[in-house]
């Protein structure tokens, strides 16, 4: 196993695959805990429905850069749901089951009137649930995934006092001076850019489940929110090599492997955190 193992990864396409697995991992879990805490951790789901609506609206018009359509319109739907909870009578949950259905279905219906290939079975299963095989990364593909893991990373760094301001108390955050508005528009974007840069690998359906079961997992075991958000990267770095390593080595589809993998770990976190106290656990 460990042989093949080793001849798979010399392979371009695997290598590839490694890497930007573990850079959405990456950046998934990092605002996980905060969307979970918001209590927004289904807008992952309800933004990636968006991007699969808005990706169907790109291939019906014949986009060869299909992202010139889809990142625009998934930042813009990010930054409605976050301001719907507060400024509108239709709260988040609600908001978010509304978009989520509306642009699924929007995007099914175009893609059926409008179909660009033969199999369209297989266009809209590979787009939902991520393709069954890795083939289709390149270098380009790879760099763009890195650039804007860091532009990510660097931002939720750079602003991390301020995004743990807003998410346990944004009411107090803003008698005291901070700009919440703003940093609930950062959060928009770099939850919108994780769910494009991830809807290759592990496909619409799936994307939640990468910024959840980390947040999820890591609550299970820590109290403090950086103690949870560094083992919530950690564990979500270790599940996404985990599930791409099953996944060359069984055959079976990335993305929903991965997520499998990250199912059973918070199982296991889920047991130990009933096991051991809490206390300590910092």
């Amino acid at each position: 196993m460990l042989d093949k193992l080793w001849e798979y990864l010399q392979y371009p396409f695997v290598q590839y695959a490694l890497i930007i697995g573990v850079l959405i991992a990456l950046c998934s879990s990092l605002l996980g805990v905060t969307l979970v805490l918001k209590r927004f951790s289904f807008i992952g789901d309800g933004l990636s429905h968006v991007a699969f609506g808005a990706m169907a609206v790109a291939s019906v018009l014949h986009f060869t850069n299909q992202m010139v359509i889809v990142m625009p319109i998934t930042i813009i739907s990010a930054v409605l749901l976050l301001r719907t909870g507060q400024n509108t009578k239709i709260k988040g949950d609600a908001a978010i089951a509304m978009i989520s259905v509306g642009a699924l279905a929007l995007g099914y219906l175009l893609m059926n009137i409008f179909p660009t290939s033969s199999n369209l079975s297989g266009d809209v299963c590979s787009t939902l649930f991520g393709s069954a095989s890795i083939l289709t990364l390149t270098i380009t593909d790879v760099i763009v995934c890195a650039v804007m893991s860091v532009i990510v990373v660097a931002a939720f760094l750079l602003f991390y006092n301020k995004i743990f301001a807003v998410t346990f108390d944004e009411n107090f955050a803003v008698a005291v001076g901070t700009k919440a508005k703003i940093y609930n528009l950062i959060l928009a974007i770099m939850i919108a850019v994780i769910i494009v840069m991830a809807m290759d690998l592990v496909g619409s359906l799936l994307i939640s489940a990468l910024i959840i079961f980390p947040a999820l997992s890591s609550m299970r075991l820590f109290g403090s929110f950086r103690s949870v958000t560094i083992f919530s990267a950690v564990l979500s770095v270790f599940c996404a090599l985990t599930g791409i390593i099953i996944s060359i080595i069984a055959g079976t589809p990335v993305g929903a492997t991965i997520v499998g993998v990250d199912v059973f770990a918070f199982l296991v976190c889920l047991i130990i955190g009933a096991v051991l106290p809490m206390r300590g656990r910092k």
